[in-house]
């Protein structure tokens, strides 16, 4: 039913109540350290993001979009050169390079391929990163 008044002689009809916003208002700003305790709080085991997100005081789908951030932000710091696990073990003194090699190839597990540049020794295992592969080659070369 519509509270419009045809009539010629509309009531009149005062305002019961008036609310005055006075202040800086607009948006609320978390600080970094706060958005870091909600998207930790987010990810611990069994909890749910609409809890979560409840006691921060936010929405779920501006924790999610924070989570979204904080990997982004991750991703973006840890571009660059991928690390590698290595193993240094120091040459046995009295072994050519070549037995060396032989000595340390019977402890280590079967690889696929291995490069010796002038007395370096690099194998490659089976699903290694094609890229990684080539940036190994490149640094072995650029030591020449």
């Amino acid at each position: 039913m519509s509270r419009l008044d045809v009539t010629l002689d509309p009531k009149v009809v005062t305002a019961r109540r008036v609310e005055v916003i006075t202040g800086g208002g607009g948006r609320r700003r978390w600080s970094d350290d706060e958005k870091a305790r909600a998207i930790e709080a987010s990810l611990a085991p069994g909890a749910v993001v609409s809890e979560v997100a409840r006691a921060h005081g936010v929405t779920p789908q501006q924790l999610f979009g924070w989570r979204r951030e904080a990997r982004r932000k991750a991703a973006e710091a840890t571009e660059g050169l991928p690390f590698v696990r290595a193993i240094v073990e120091t040459p046995v003194a009295g072994l050519s390079s070549a037995e060396q090699v032989e000595t340390e190839a019977v402890s280590a597990r079967p690889h696929d391929i291995e490069l010796g540049v002038e007395g370096a020794s690099v194998w490659i295992w089976r699903g290694a990163d094609p890229s990684m592969v080539a940036s190994i080659i490149g640094a072995l070369k650029a030591r020449k």
